[in-house]
């Protein structure tokens, strides 16, 4: 199974059967997700107590909310510093506390 890191951090690993892709996601956010589309996410039974989410590649709209979802999860693996480096995969430009 493909697995994609930043810096060390998993945030994204593709199935063998590559109809879906597993994505970080907190678990508050992940029950809103599923409530609101089970067409498109869903939690395997085995991964039910992680911070992860499956996401039905077919049942995306386009490659934009692919991009956005990937990009979420990377910005939950990701350190400070690479975040800091890439303003423009942050909301509003902001990290970090003081910002």
């Amino acid at each position: 199974m493909p697995t994609f890191r930043v810096a060390g951090k998993m945030y994204l690993t593709v199935p063998d059967d590559e109809t879906s892709v597993a994505v970080r996601c907190p678990r508050h956010e992940r029950t809103e997700l599923i409530a609101a589309e089970p067409e498109k996410f869903w939690v395997p039974p085995h991964e039910a107590s992680s911070a992860w989410v499956r996401v039905r590649l077919a049942a995306l709209e386009d490659i934009a909310e692919l991009r956005d979802i990937l990009v979420d999860s990377w910005r939950q693996a990701a350190p400070e510093r690479l975040l800091e480096a890439h303003p423009d995969l942050v909301p509003g430009g902001a990290v970090g506390s003081g910002t």
